[in-house]
């Protein structure tokens, strides 16, 4: 009987994982993060549709393992000094934002029917935006190093800080239910988190470091170790009351400070990826659709007032703490759409018996309609901008002061501008004036301006795609502008801040040549089809170069070898 049931169990599982891969790849091909695939294989497979999905127990305990490795690597990754640096922009926005959907997100579901619990839960839900998704989508696109992507991942992790409070209070009210002496019972919650905390800070001064050191000579061991540190306190903390997610997290934080906290990280991300599938899909199969279909109204309502009431709230908070209506609005894109931990906190509540399922389901829908049409926001939010930003002006100030440069160039003569200072930009610009040329520097990276200018080179802080600021450049003198910004990762050569920099260049009528670097052979068409005067292909080049080098120091004898480097002249 055993082997029947643990027969049925594997193939069930199997099944699953199948329909994940395939939905999965559909989804990938639709540019969809995982989490939509996954949440739509839990309805396939659920009761509404196929019926795989019928070992809720094991789905369960596997689903419960995912969102303590989740909550693990969220307290490993918790950078406050990220949020210390960026100061007052981070905390105001993610506060601002996490107060302005609470309140407004509760009028409306008092509005829709929803009593008032289940709207301040659904309320919260709404203000946490997928930190794993917005990472992902930016580092696709090669912007998790600009000015508003540092600005998002800061007020992200005041949201993550939000989450984890919110569920502190849940874990101490679930603690308290049900009793005749629910503040006796709180308090004691309260008192055995607090003694938890201490014993982690005690760990993390005396334990961490050599710990992790040792297990580090077996990279699997260390790995195991993590497993089963986060499996044990996450454990503790639902044995002491306070909810296996925080039990979790400080298991995170309290590795968080050892040097190998990357190491665990990577290694670990690819399971909790695996293991949060089975939440996914508990969460998909619970849900009937007939119920879903009763929600689509109020969920089409939540959603546009995430997709829409978010970014500009950001936007406006960012313009009253003197930033652009560009970097306002790019950031304010990633918090278009609620978070996985929107759904995990609706389903701490119905677990505590404070909503019912149909507010689940809601949130689900929104998370689903959210979480997809914001990829596509984010993912084209350069050409989004360009649509709207004639009726931003009202979210900038006159003097945008957070950007503004009191720099000025040290003359009007340049024969190069440089646009993006990033290790090619730079060195570029090195070599240049290397060969007696003079440069002028342009980024719009707070931290690259900095640190070009400590190494020697004259920069001015800017945006390449603002054609106001580049009418105020001194182009007049200039025989080259050349581009090194990055090719964003949308699927369309062209859409992206490099097109917009030939563009204002020519509606300026800049009489210089213009470079352009690319990446691929379509790239560099487009480039050449949009009127470059030369396009670069940095590992083409590059190669081209070592290759030249090495056939020079192959010669025979008889005549020195040649550095090509040294033969080419700039103003060709």
């Amino acid at each position: 009987m055993t082997e029947t049931i643990t027969g049925y169990l594997f193939y069930e599982i199997a099944a699953l994982l199948v329909l994940a891969a395939g939905i999965g790849f559909i989804g990938l091909m639709l540019r969809q993060p995982l989490i939509v695939s996954f949440i739509a294989v839990g309805i396939i497979a659920g009761p509404s549709a196929l019926d795989i999905a019928r070992s809720s127990d094991q789905i369960d305990l596997l689903a419960e393992l995912g969102i303590a490795l989740l909550l693990f690597l969220v307290g490993l990754k918790l950078d406050l000094n990220l949020v210390r640096t960026l100061g007052p922009v981070a905390l105001m926005t993610g506060l601002g934002q996490v107060a302005f959907t609470t309140v407004f997100g509760f009028l409306i579901a008092l509005g829709l029917g929803f009593g008032p619990i289940g709207s301040l839960y659904i309320a919260v839900a709404l203000t946490f935006s997928s930190t794993i998704i917005i990472v992902k989508l930016l580092s696709d696109k090669r912007e998790i190093d600009s000015l508003h992507g540092r600005i998002a991942l800061g007020f992200l992790i005041v949201q993550d800080l939000v989450v984890v409070l919110a569920m502190i209070v849940l874990s101490a009210i679930g603690a308290g239910s049900g009793s005749d002496a629910a503040l006796q019972d709180v308090l004691r919650v309260f008192g055995y988190g607090i003694a938890m905390l201490l014993a982690v800070i005690l760990f993390i001064r005396f334990i961490a470091d050599p710990l992790v050191e040792r297990l580090s000579r077996a990279p699997e061991l260390l790995v195991s170790f993590a497993i089963g540190w986060a499996a044990l306190l996450a454990a503790l903390g639902h044995y002491l009351g306070f909810g296996k997610e925080l039990g979790g997290l400080l298991a995170g934080i309290s590795l968080a400070s050892t040097p190998f906290r990357e190491a665990i990280a990577a290694r670990l991300s690819s399971l909790r990826d695996f293991l949060l599938l089975f939440f996914f899909i508990a969460l998909g199969a619970s849900l009937d659709l007939s119920v879903l279909s009763a929600s689509v109204g109020a969920a089409i309502i939540f959603s546009l007032f995430v997709l829409i009431g978010n970014p500009l709230i950001v936007l406006s908070i960012m313009g009253a703490l003197g930033y652009r209506k560009r970097t306002g609005f790019l950031a304010g894109l990633t918090v278009a759409q609620i978070s996985e931990f929107s759904l995990i906190f609706m389903a701490m509540g119905v677990s505590l018996g404070h909503v019912a399922g149909d507010a689940m389901g809601l949130v689900t829908l929104v998370g689903l309609i959210t979480i997809a049409v914001s990829t596509y926001m984010i993912t084209y939010s350069h050409q989004l901008y360009r649509l709207v930003e004639p009726f931003l002006g009202r979210f900038e100030r006159r003097s945008a002061g957070q950007e503004e440069d009191a720099w000025q160039p040290q003359t009007d003569r340049y024969e190069a501008i440089i646009f993006g200072l990033g290790r090619y930009g730079l060195a570029m610009a090195s070599e240049l004036e290397k060969n007696g040329a003079r440069v002028l520097g342009v980024d719009f990276d707070p931290v690259a301006v900095s640190y070009a200018r400590q190494s020697g080179h004259d920069v001015v802080f800017g945006d390449a795609t603002d054609p106001e600021f580049l009418a105020h450049l001194p182009l007049g003198h200039v025989d080259w502008a050349i581009s090194t910004l990055p090719q964003h990762n949308t699927g369309v050569a062209h859409d992206d801040t490099r097109r917009s920099l030939l563009l204002s260049l020519r509606d300026l009528q800049f009489q210089g040549r213009v470079a352009i670097a690319a990446h691929g052979a379509s790239a560099a068409a487009d480039m050449r089809a949009l009127g470059a005067d030369l396009v670069l292909m940095p590992y083409r080049d590059a190669a081209s170069e070592a290759a030249s080098l090495v056939m020079g120091e192959s010669r025979p004898s008889g005549g020195a070898p040649v550095d090509p480097a040294g033969q080419k002249e700039f103003a060709t």
